[in-house]
C-alpha cells in the first residue's frame, strides 16, 4: 500500500463505505493483524515446503525467493502494527534455521555462516530501494541481490567472514 494504511482508504479500495467497514471487520489494527498472520503463515508453510524437497540448496533457495517476495507484502503492516505476531515469528526462525542447517550439513552452504545471518541477509537483498547513488533499481533488483547473495552462501571455498554473527533480542 505504502504509506500510512488507513481504514478510510481500505473501505475505499474495497468499495465500501467507513460504516460497513468498522461492522465487517471491527478494528482497522484486527484486519491487519488478520492480515500479518496470513502472510507470516504462507512464510512458514513455505519454510515447510523447502524442507520437504529432497535437495537441501534447492529447498533453501526456493524458500529464499518465496520469503523475500512475501516479506515485501509484510512490510506497511508490521510497520503499523509493531511487534504482535511473536509466535509466528519464532515459528518462522525455525524454518530459517532448519533450511540453514540443512544445506550445511549437505555440503551446500557455508558453515561459517548462521541461520541468523541468513535472516540479515535475506533482509538486506529484499530491502533495496528504487535509487542509490542517482542509479535507477529495474523491477526485479531484490531478485539479483538475492542470487548475489545466495551465490556467496554456497559452498565450497568461502573466504572468512569478519565479526561475530547476530543474536536473538533480549
Amino acid at each position: 500500500m505504502g504509506g500510512e494504511i488507513t481504514a478510510h482508504e481500505i473501505a475505499r479500495r474495497a468499495g465500501v463505505g467507513i460504516g460497513t467497514f468498522y461492522r465487517r471487520v471491527g478494528t482497522l489494527e484486527a484486519l491487519l493483524k488478520a492480515v500479518l498472520g496470513e502472510v507470516l503463515g504462507e512464510i512458514v508453510a513455505k519454510g515447510e515446503e523447502g524442507l520437504a524437497n529432497p535437495d537441501p540448496w534447492a529447498g533453501f533457495t526456493t524458500f529464499a525467493l518465496s520469503y523475500i517476495h512475501l516479506r515485501n507484502e509484510l512490510c506497511d503492516v508490521n510497520k503499523r502494527l509493531g511487534d504482535v505476531l511473536d509466535h509466528s515469528r519464532a515459528e518462522l526462525r525455525d524454518r530459517i534455521q532448519l533450511l540453514v542447517e540443512r544445506a550445511q550439513q549437505a555440503g551446500m552452504m557455508r558453515t561459517d555462516v548462521t541461520w541468523e545471518d541468513v535472516a540479515f541477509l535475506m533482509v538486506a537483498a529484499s530491502s533495496a530501494g528504487p535509487y542509490t547513488l542517482g542509479l535507477h533499481a529495474g523491477a526485479r533488483q531484490w531478485d539479483r541481490n538475492l542470487h548475489v547473495i545466495l551465490d556467496g552462501l554456497r559452498s565450497p571455498d568461502p573466504s572468512a567472514l569478519p565479526g561475530e554473527p547476530p543474536s536473538l533480542a533480549p
